[in-house]
Order: C-alpha cells, then sequence, then structure tokens
C-alpha cells in the first residue's frame, strides 16, 4: 500500500474528533509492519490503519462517540492502548477511551492569566490535598486560597499512573488526565473554576522518563535510548534515531495541556535529566513552539524548569546560546535556609553551613555558580548573574525536600512555631517567585511520604529496596516507610480542621498577612536590593520599590541578638515584626515607629525576623 505524504504536524497524534463529526487517529508506530484500530463496542471491530510517511498510521472513522473504547492491534497479534490516550478509565493496562476536549463549555473568556513576577505558586497533590482525592474536590478550597493570596496552583503530575496512589512521577500515559482524580472534564473543570476566581493554574510534567508499568512504547518505536542513563527509568529518546517524532511527541503533550486544558503554565520536572546533544535542544525548541501558541491565543504561558545544575544556560536568551525558559527552581534558597532553621549538616545540607549561602543566594538566585561543593565533591553550578529575581522560584518546602525526607516529615515537625514564621517571611519577602507547599500556611503536621499502588509484585518490592538505598547517605534507610502500603498515602493527607485551631490559625492570618505585604508593596517587582551579612546569623535585605525603601532583618539564631545596623539612620516603622504576641510570638512590646540614629543596638529574638519602612528620608551621616 502507497504511504500517504503527510507529516506529524499535519494531524495530532492519538485520537481527534473532526469538525464533521468523524474521529482521526494518528499513531506513530515505525517498528510495526501494520496496525488497526480495534474498536471495543460490543462485538470487536478492526478498522485497518494507512501508512504514513514519517512512521506513521493513520485512520478516519465515523460513527463513534466519545466515551468509545478503542486499543491498537499492532502487525495482527497484540493489543495496545493509545501512546497519545486522552484517558484511561480502567487503568494504565486497560483500553483508551476516546474524549472530545473541545465539547467542555469554557467561561474564561478573556482570561489573561498572571504575569510571573506577581504570581504566588501554590503547590498540591491532588490524591492528598482532599479526603476525595479528585480534582472536583480541590474546586471547594479554591475560594480559601483566593483568600489566602496564592495567584497561581501548581498540581503535580496528573498523567495517568498505576493503580491510585502515586506522587505522579510513574506516569504511563501522558496525555491521559488520572482516572482515579476524576478525568479529562473534571480537570478542565477545576481550571475553569480557578480562572472564574483569578487563580491561574500550571501543571507539573515529566519529559525526562516514563514510569515502567503500563509504558508500552518499546512496543511503537524509538521512544527511548541507552546511550544515557536516568536514575527513574530508561532516558527519552531525544537526540538519536527517530528522535525527531518523539519530540514531537513531547511538544504536542506540552501545547496539548496548554491549550485544550487552558493551563497557564507548566513546570519541567528533573530537566537535567533530558539529555539532548543535538544542536538544537528540546527545551529550545519546546520554548519556541509554547511561544508560538502564546501569540495565538493571546494569553501568556509559561515554562519553569526544575533542574540541580544551577547552569544560567536554561534561562538564557537562545540568542547567547540559551533555552530561553521563563523561571527556573532554585534548591539552594531551600536548601539554605533548612540548614540555617534546623542545623541538618548531612548529605547536600553539608554545602549550606552559615549564613553567607543564603545571603549569597539571595543576592543572585542560586548559591553555588562554579565553587567547589564538598557533597559533589567537584566544582557546581555557573554564574546566574544578570538574571531578573523572577525567573527564579523559591521554596522552605516541597513535595521532594518533604517526602525524601525518610519519614516525610514537614517544616512544622522539625523546627519550632517562631522558626516556622521566619521560613515564612524570608521566602514571601524575597524578591523571588515564592511556592507554598500545599498545608505549609497552617502548619500542617501529616508528612508528605512517597506512596505507590504498583500491580506488579516485583516492581513494588523494588521499589521498596530503592528508597532505602536512596537514604544511606542521609543515615535514614532504617525508617522509610513502604511505598506500597495504602497507610502511607492516608498519612500523608492533609487536616484541613487544623485552621480552625492554634497556632495553625494564627500561622494562617501571618501568611494572609505577609502575601498582603508583598502584594500592596510590590516586592514582585524587580528593583534594586542590597544583602549584607550581620554577624554569623543574622542578615539585612534592603530593599527599594518606587519611593518606598524597605529594611527586612532576620535573625536565624536559637538566641537573641544584638544588632548595630548604621545603614538604616533616620526613622522607620515597623511594618511587621515576627515575635510579636499579636503572632504568638515572645514579644511583649509592639515595635511602631523608631529612629535607628538614636536607638542604638537592635534586638531581635530567636528566629525572628523586623520589616522596616523608611518614614522619610535619612539626612544623618551613616
Amino acid at each position: 500500500m502507497a504511504k500517504a505524504n503527510i507529516s506529524a504536524k499535519d494531524v495530532r497524534v492519538g485520537a481527534n474528533r473532526l469538525p464533521d463529526g468523524s474521529w482521526e487517529f494518528l499513531l506513530w508506530a515505525p517498528n510495526v509492519r501494520s496496525a488497526s484500530v480495534h474498536l471495543l463496542r460490543g462485538s470487536s471491530e478492526f478498522v485497518s490503519m494507512d501508512p504514513v510517511t514519517g512512521g506513521y498510521h493513520r485512520a478516519i472513522i465515523k460513527d463513534l462517540k466519545p466515551g468509545s473504547a478503542y486499543l491498537y492491534r499492532l502487525d495482527g497479534t497484540r493489543d495496545l492502548p493509545d501512546p497519545a490516550s486522552r484517558f484511561q478509565p480502567d487503568g494504565v493496562h486497560g483500553p483508551s477511551q476516546l474524549v472530545d476536549t473541545d465539547a467542555f463549555r469554557w467561561t474564561d473568556h478573556g482570561w489573561k492569566g498572571t504575569p510571573l513576577g506577581r504570581s504566588i505558586f501554590y503547590e498540591l497533590h491532588v490524591g492528598t490535598y482532599t479526603t476525595d482525592g479528585t480534582f472536583d474536590a480541590v474546586i471547594g478550597h479554591l475560594p480559601e486560597l483566593v483568600e489566602l493570596g496564592v495567584t497561581t496552583i501548581e498540581l503535580m503530575p496528573i498523567a495517568q499512573f498505576p493503580g491510585s496512589r502515586n506522587w505522579g512521577y510513574d506516569g504511563a500515559y501522558l496525555y491521559a488526565p488520572q482516572n482515579s482524580y476524576g478525568g479529562p472534564e473534571s480537570l478542565q473543570r477545576l481550571v475553569n473554576a480557578a480562572h472564574d476566581l483569578g487563580l491561574s493554574v500550571a501543571l507539573d510534567v515529566v519529559y525526562n522518563h516514563l514510569g515502567p508499568e503500563g509504558n508500552y512504547l518499546n512496543a511503537y518505536g524509538p521512544y527511548f535510548t541507552d546511550r544515557y542513563r536516568t536514575p527513574w527509568g530508561q532516558a527519552i529518546n531525544f537526540d538519536n534515531a527517530g528522535s525527531d517524532e518523539v519530540r514531537r511527541f513531547f511538544i504536542e503533550n506540552a501545547l496539548y495541556w496548554l491549550e485544550d486544558y487552558h493551563l497557564d503554565a507548566l513546570r519541567l520536572d528533573a530537566v537535567h535529566g533530558i539529555f539532548d546533544f543535538s544542536a538544537r535542544h528540546f527545551l529550545t525548541e519546546l520554548k519556541c513552539e509554547v511561544g508560538e501558541l502564546s501569540q495565538r491565543l493571546g494569553r501568556q504561558l509559561y515554562l519553569i524548569a526544575e533542574s540541580d545544575l544551577n547552569d544560567s544556560t536554561i534561562l538564557r536568551n537562545p540568542e547567547t546560546g540559551g533555552h530561553g525558559l521563563d523561571a527556573q527552581w532554585s534548591d539552594d534558597f531551600h536548601h539554605a535556609v533548612h540548614t540555617l532553621l534546623t542545623g541538618e549538616d548531612i548529605g547536600y545540607y553539608a554545602d549550606f553551613q552559615g549564613i553567607a549561602s543564603l545571603a549569597s543566594t539571595l543576592r543572585d538566585g542560586w548559591y553555588y555558580s562554579g565553587q567547589h561543593s564538598h557533597f559533589r565533591k567537584r566544582r557546581h553550578g555557573n554564574a546566574p548573574q544578570g538574571l531578573s529575581p523572577s525567573r527564579f522560584v523559591v521554596c522552605n518546602q516541597n513535595h521532594d525536600q518533604v517526602g525524601n525526607r525518610a519519614a516525610g516529615e514537614r517544616l512544622a515537625s522539625l523546627v519550632n512555631f517562631e522558626a516556622l514564621k521566619l521560613a515564612a517571611g524570608i521566602t514571601l519577602l524575597s524578591p523571588f517567585v515564592p511556592l507554598l507547599f500545599m498545608g505549609e500556611e497552617y502548619g500542617e503536621t501529616a508528612p508528605f511520604q512517597y506512596f505507590t499502588s504498583h500491580g506488579d509484585t516485583a516492581l513494588g518490592e523494588a521499589v521498596r529496596q530503592g528508597r532505602r538505598a536512596e537514604f544511606a547517605a542521609f543515615g535514614w534507610e532504617d525508617s522509610v516507610p513502604d511505598p506500597q502500603d495504602e497507610r502511607t498515602f492516608s498519612r500523608s493527607r492533609l487536616d484541613h480542621s487544623l485552621k480552625e485551631k492554634e497556632p495553625h490559625q494564627t500561622l494562617f492570618r501571618f501568611y494572609k498577612q505577609l502575601i498582603r505585604m508583598r502584594r500592596e508593596s510590590d516586592l514582585g517587582a524587580d528593583t534594586a536590593q542590597t544583602v549584607r551579612e550581620l554577624g554569623g546569623s543574622a542578615i539585612l535585605v534592603l530593599r527599594e520599590t518606587g519611593r518606598l525603601q524597605m529594611a527586612m532583618i532576620c535573625n536565624f539564631a536559637a538566641f537573641p541578638v544584638a544588632l548595630n545596623l548604621p545603614d538604616l539612620a533616620g526613622k522607620w516603622t515597623s511594618v511587621i515584626h515576627s515575635a510579636d504576641a499579636r503572632w504568638n510570638g515572645p514579644a511583649s512590646d509592639r515595635l511602631t515607629v523608631m529612629n535607628l540614629s538614636t536607638v542604638g543596638e537592635l534586638r531581635l529574638s530567636p528566629f525572628s525576623f523586623l520589616v522596616l519602612e523608611r518614614t522619610q528620608p535619612s539626612t544623618e551621616a551613616a
């Protein structure tokens, strides 16, 4: 049979409904000689697919309804789900289901999203955020997130994974919203409801590997390569034979989430695991394609990378050899804050002892920019100078830093209440884009542990052993919960009722106040700042926003400190004092207006911070 002359860009992969109501199936399967669509409606029905140039197979079928089940039959012998399945109602091993994503009635017309520099992200795991663990159940909590002041909810990966319990990084069907979360239409309802309330929605996507269970891509084509290794599974083939179509599969996936589900941003998981030595890197191509979609849709779309390389190439413009992504997570910020608050010095925390690492990160975006790392036993990173603070997303907790502790302890279980407030202050009042991890705003005490529900017994055991080995460097291997035990998952659910109790209620008010301050003082704007170390445990951050001068003084010591601040001569107004009794702190006197030219030493309580605004310019010599 002659092959039709069609490229991957002419038709979207997977099954898509045409304007006349028929369905177009496009499958990339260069490893097979013939392919058919196996329709599962009453008795089995097979529709042969036409071979298409580039290793594709295509069929157009009429008289199908959304919700119809199908498989692909390969070489007349093997039935498998669609690699680009839009829904897997029976899980990773079951048939695919037709979904007409255009049928949803959106009400977010005119939605433009939130500028990245004005964003405050709220990372949540759909399965543990509510008791029901569904997209629809999250909707009921959106008004409270608006009240809190966050601008963007960031969903951990929701691509179909095995079973009903998983962080999401074992996804096997990248186009299919998880069945146990509610599937495609319920995800659209969540995004639509968020936009109606003024919230943007970001999605964590995984383009460095796929989960092992239910992953049948090797049967179709060279999606993977043995040229590189990842800690999580086979590396994706982005630069070897057949990689043009593999790249297109992943780029189409990104465009699909942004267009069909109206998402505002994608967080790209562990881009250091995306290996591509071709002349035009996958990330550069992805950014270009998303930029074109953004222009066509008339709204800003963002790509945010996670990387442990501290490589500014990810953020710099393609004209200067970079990939041009919009922002990157800065793990150095978390590590510097965590070590100061907890005193931990094992594993990678050994590289972040003392106040200097935090001061440097606040100035530049990350700490390691080419100096020797004791943990890595080599030089690490390059200089991020010249990049706007809005290009860095920072946090004091996230799913990795909590969940990748053996017992999944949150910061609330590791430090006292005063330190929790300090962590909130340094994060939310930083010049960077802050990210909160679900529940931190009220001091959630439930752990967030690593959980899976693999149906493959051998795989489940391998995961157990792998987790124990992973924590050997931290000395935690003997206290690792069983990921396959449903109780591990149940322990990780949030308890929203804590917000009505003390001290959680006060902490929630404190977070709201900090977010209000950030918004009203325009701290998301790119403004001049000075960062100065004050001894071995305190730090001064001085910022100017328009006519306003703001000073934040932090004490990371477990004891009071007395500070001389000649830089701040003149009259200042206290905006917020974390140790104030209003915030259940130990201070008895509420700081108001002070003249730092005459006050002498400024005393700060343990693990506390003070924010001042200048009420009149200083005329005295510093």
